[in-house]
């Protein structure tokens, strides 16, 4: 599926911003599951690109107030069309830090022995497969996925972009976020790889969810093999799903992350439009 993407942030400040410099993941990278065909990013100042050990494209730019100006706007769009191929299993190239990696604790995604212990109860064949030593298979994934759903209940404006997965997994609520962190720091409690992904998901009839988020998970550690489960949805991703960026956590792979001086308070307006190309 070809999409085509818009993606406007307007920053607006009650008082005069004298400096800000921002860090940006709002590129899509070409992969197994897409290839990006144009893409730009319009942003007061220069852009910069950033290394960043996780694949992802990564960039930052700083802009400072003239002594005549009273900045108090700060406008970040991105734009592009991009071309999906419904993949959902996939290989990491060598460049990529090993799965191991993704095992680690993060302060979202922290593994937890009551999450282990749950998804005892919920998906046994899988906790038995892996105490084996076997790896993991794709349906057991996806009822954990869709366990997972049925678990943290959908409801949006319930949590917060801090809200822990320990958090969200006892209050049984939250939006996507939320959802792919638990599905994340559950599979770490099993002892399986699992990482955070960020991107834009297609429907006609959810457009609160244009701005998305799901999670990788480790099939198979030794040949670097991920399956990406859309929790929210409750399926292994599809043509629908653009991968902006994936980390350890949110906190690690945000759309836009910055310091400032001046500004006072500060309001954020989100515009995400999603279309098939015509």
């Amino acid at each position: 599926m070809k999409l085509v993407i818009h993606h406007n942030t307007l920053f607006r400040y009650s008082q005069p911003l004298l400096y800000t410099v921002q860090t940006l993941h709002l590129w899509p990278a070409s992969s197994e599951c897409q290839s990006v065909e144009y893409w730009e990013l319009r942003v007061p100042g220069t852009l910069h690109t950033q290394p960043d050990i996780e694949g992802n494209r990564v960039h930052s730019f700083s802009l400072s107030a003239r002594p005549e100006q009273d900045l108090r706007e700060n406008s970040i769009a991105g734009r592009g069309t991009v071309l999906t191929h419904g993949v959902s299993e996939f290989t990491d190239p060598p460049t990529l830090p090993p799965p191991g990696f993704y095992l680690r604790s993060t302060p979202l995604a922290e593994p937890h022995p009551r999450m282990a212990m749950w998804a005892l109860q919920v998906v046994p064949g899988l906790v038995a497969a892996l105490a084996r030593g076997e790896l993991p298979a794709v349906a057991d994934l996806v009822a954990l996925a869709s366990a997972v759903g049925d678990k943290v209940q959908y409801r949006k404006g319930s949590t917060g972009v801090e809200t822990t997965a320990l958090e969200a997994f006892d209050w049984e609520l939250g939006v996507c976020q939320d959802q792919a962190h638990v599905m994340v720091a559950v599979c770490r409690s099993i002892g399986l790889p699992a990482r955070y992904v960020s991107g834009y998901f297609y429907a006609a009839n959810e457009p609160d969810l244009a701005s998305h988020a799901w999670a990788d998970v480790c099939v198979d550690p030794v040949n670097r093999r991920w399956l990406s489960l859309d929790v929210t949805h409750r399926c292994p991703t599809d043509e629908r799903h653009i991968r902006l960026a994936a980390a350890t956590d949110y906190s690690a792979c945000l759309p836009i992350k910055g310091l400032r001086r001046g500004g006072g308070e500060e309001s954020m307006a989100v515009d995400i439009r999603i279309g098939p190309w015509a």
